[in-house]
């Protein structure tokens, strides 16, 4: 089963290009990590202040895992979300089939 996450990050007005390359930076070293399934970000070319995240882990613990990472202690924490106007998170279990 997986554990999928849904965020949202709207960025303050004038910092959505340095909220973009932390994304970028951070994407790679988060498809990396071992319960790490899919990890992608998108956004509305309309409206370059949302940054939507799309992830799916083995389980709760990697998502955990995740936030407690390096790379996202110091991209994410430290780097973006300080630089966030609002910040959502949707939390989700896969249905798998039989």
């Amino acid at each position: 089963m997986g554990y999928i996450v849904r965020a949202t990050w709207t960025v303050q007005d004038g910092h959505e290009e340095a909220v973009l390359a932390n994304v970028k930076a951070l994407t790679p070293l988060s498809r990396a990590e071992p319960g790490c399934q899919f990890y992608q970000a998108y956004q509305d070319p309309a409206a370059p202040q949302v940054i939507h995240l799309f992830e799916i882990y083995d389980d709760e613990a990697a998502y955990q895992a995740h936030g407690a990472s390096q790379h996202f202690q110091d991209l994410g924490f430290e780097k973006s979300i300080p630089l966030l106007a609002n910040r959502e998170r949707w939390f989700f279990q896969t249905i798998d089939a039989d």
